[in-house]
Formats: structure tokens, C-alpha cells, sequence
């Protein structure tokens, strides 16, 4: 049986807000780039799979930030993969400071599809294969939460450009949060208070199209829902501070 594996980071300068504490799409890159790399250092990361014509792609994620450290705060990213589906991968994180205080955690699922396609394939193999890679831990807050129903009192549009598409050729999920964020006031971003990040992709957005991002407060929460073209949506997601 595996052990959680282990990567440190620092806030940097370009990872801060005005208050010079780390924004929730920064660390949820950290989030999404210590899972690329651990991938990678076991075997079947991206660079593996694209032999075969596939990739992963993520479908749900949950994040939970106790605090956001300031600019310069070292912190360790662990994680792990608790379980192989046929159809969903679930790979757990924890961040922790230098003192070891934990002030973070993640849940994401994620999916294997074929590129040509765009279609997701059976798991199986990669659980039979690679078996020896899951930890014998449970994931450190509940799994991802399914949003159901959005009634947007607020939209904006984004043509996805360039600097939106990811490896995948999709839009990358920061963007996504980003574009979330930037529908909400700015004293609800920069309060000191723990938050709660659920985010489930239910279609790619792809360069060229235009989306409409919609958002519905509802006291200290937030819903949003992304569609793109005017088609049903692709992207549903909720915000939670405490």
C-alpha cells in the first residue's frame, strides 16, 4: 500500500490579491498541479496517456481553505488516491503549513477520456494496473457536492480565448473560478473567513465559443452556473464562506 506524497510551495507575489493573501485560484492551482505531477511520477500522468490517445480530464472538485496564507508563507501540498471507479478516480489533498497546521483540504474526482472522441473510457485498467498507488486513507472533508439548480440574478459573457485552454484543449478550471469570482463583490472575496469551493463540469467548454456565466447569491453563498452558445450548461458550482 502507497503514502501520501508530499510537495512544497510558496505564496508568490503573482499568487496574492490586494490584501497579500492567496487567492482561491491560486492555491487551487497548486491543488491541481501537485496532481499532475505525482500522476507523472507514478506512471500515469498525462504525458502517458496522451501515447494511447487519452488523458484525464477533472469532473468534480472540492476545495476547503480554513485560511489563505500571505505573500511568502511556505506550505506543503500531500496528497493521495483513495479509490479507482470504472468511471471516476478519487485523488485527496491536504495543505499544510510550515508549522504543520493544516489549513486545507481537497476532494476532486477526475475521468479518463479519448481525445479523438472526447468520450470518457473504463477505469478499470488503471486500478488493476496501478493498484499499488492508493493510500489507505479517507478523503479529508466530504466528496464533491452536486449543484442541481442555479437561478442566476446576475450574467456576464466570455469568449473563450487563448489564454483560457488548458493541455486538454478545454478551458482550464482556474479560468472557470476565476470568471466566478469576478461575478461576486470584492469585500465578499477579501473577507477572513473559511471557505468552500464545489465545482462539477458536466460539458468542455472549447476556444471560440461564448459563455455565459450566471450567478446567484444567496447570503454568504454563491451558485454559478457557465453554459456555452446558449446550450445547457457546462459548468455548475458553489461557494460557501462560513
Amino acid at each position: 500500500m502507497a503514502e501520501k506524497s508530499r510537495y512544497n510551495y510558496r505564496v508568490e507575489p503573482q499568487d496574492v490579491d490586494f490584501t497579500l493573501r492567496a487567492t482561491i485560484p491560486s492555491l487551487g492551482g497548486s491543488i491541481l498541479n501537485t496532481a499532475g505531477i505525482d500522476a507523472h511520477g507514478k506512471g500515469f500522468g498525462v504525458d502517458a496517456l496522451n501515447a494511447d490517445n487519452h488523458s484525464w480530464v477533472l469532473s468534480r472538485m472540492a476545495v476547503e481553505f480554513d485560511c489563505q496564507p500571505t505573500q511568502y508563507t511556505d506550505y506543503t501540498v500531500a496528497t493521495w488516491i483513495s479509490d479507482y471507479g470504472r468511471v471516476l478516480s478519487t485523488r485527496n489533498f491536504t495543505l499544510t503549513d510550515a508549522a504543520g497546521c493544516e489549513f486545507g483540504r481537497a476532494v476532486t474526482q477526475w475521468a479518463m477520456i479519448d481525445l479523438q472522441s472526447r468520450s470518457a473510457i473504463d477505469l478499470s485498467w488503471v486500478g488493476d494496473a496501478h493498484a499499488d498507488a492508493i493510500v489507505d486513507a479517507a478523503p479529508p472533508t466530504d466528496k464533491p457536492r452536486k449543484i442541481r439548480a442555479v437561478s442566476p440574478t446576475a450574467t456576464a459573457e466570455h469568449r473563450v480565448v487563448y489564454s483560457d485552454i488548458d493541455f486538454n484543449r478545454h478551458v482550464n478550471t482556474m479560468r472557470y473560478i476565476e470568471m466566478m469570482l469576478d461575478m461576486l463583490p470584492v469585500d465578499m472575496l477579501t473577507q477572513e473567513a473559511p471557505v468552500r469551493l464545489d465545482i462539477h463540469f458536466l460539458k468542455e467548454c472549447r476556444f471560440g465559443q461564448t459563455l455565459t456565466v450566471g450567478c446567484e447569491l444567496r447570503g454568504r453563498s454563491a451558485l454559478f452556473e457557465i453554459s456555452a452558445d446558449g446550450a445547457a450548461a457546462a459548468v455548475r458550482a458553489s461557494i460557501e464562506w462560513k
